[in-house]
């Protein structure tokens, strides 16, 4: 018998995306923040970043009920985690951003056939189980990663520079709204995809905040970026406690 535990999934409102972005955004400006702008090096930022993503998890898992700051702490733990491990590979082991990207695109996959190969729903509304829970988490910090370098290849290897990626990965996002809106395209993967693309939306978003003029950013930096972004992730996070609306299924 699978031991039921209670979702502790916040509610899949316009509030949550907004959160999941700037959440995204502000692990790309705070992972570039220890990595390069404290110089502590990818592979040093890497083990850090990690060692906070497993302590956030390890206070979430343990969690008899939902918990809306430990929660956004964890999504905050797999992107500023996933954006060194991004680097890590492409950089520090010189994959490439296209090597790294289709190669944290086969791990997703392969935790997606896993999760669904286990027979459990890949529905984040039924999150009811340890294993469930843990596959979930898997399944976040990669598919963060994997926004990190696909973010990257477009930004540096594509020829868009970050607005233009900014503005292709802004239309993809609006294709998966217009497929929700419209058309029975299973739910459940539509979160999973618009999951995926809101990191690449977020590190361009980073890396248009931080980078030099000359780069195409606006040179905000990235200390003052994640000051500003963590601000408003708090006062988000601050106003879902108030009230928290029944999540709505997939």
């Amino acid at each position: 018998m699978v031991n039921k535990i209670v979702v502790k999934i916040p509610a899949l409102t316009i509030s949550f995306w907004v959160m999941k972005i700037c959440a995204t955004t502000l692990g790309e400006t705070a992972g570039d923040m220890v990595s390069m702008t404290l110089k502590v090096g990818y592979a040093v930022s890497s083990l850090i970043l990690i060692a906070f993503f497993f302590a956030t998890l390890a206070a979430q898992l343990s969690a008899r009920k939902f918990h809306p700051l430990l929660y956004w702490m964890v999504i905050l733990s797999t992107s500023t985690a996933g954006t060194t491990m991004s680097d890590y590979m492409d950089r520090s082991l010189q994959l490439g951003y296209a090597k790294g990207s289709a190669l944290l695109v086969a791990i997703l996959i392969a935790i997606f056939s896993f999760w669904k190969w286990t027979g459990r729903s890949l529905s984040v509304t039924e999150i009811d189980s340890r294993k469930s829970e843990i596959l979930y988490w898997t399944a976040i910090l990669f598919s963060n990663t994997l926004g990190t370098a696909l973010g990257d290849f477009l930004a540096d290897s594509s020829g868009l520079g970050f607005l233009g990626s900014n503005v292709l990965i802004s239309g993809l996002l609006a294709l998966v709204c217009l497929a929700y809106a419209f058309t029975k395209t299973s739910r459940v993967w539509l979160f999973w995809i618009a999951f995926v693309l809101t990191r690449p939306f977020g590190a361009t978003m980073g890396d248009v905040l931080t980078k030099s003029h000359d780069h195409g950013g606006l040179d905000l930096g990235t200390m003052g970026s994640s000051g500003v972004l963590f601000a408003i992730l708090i006062l988000f996070i601050l106003f879902s406690m108030r009230r928290r609306p029944s999540a709505p299924e997939l």
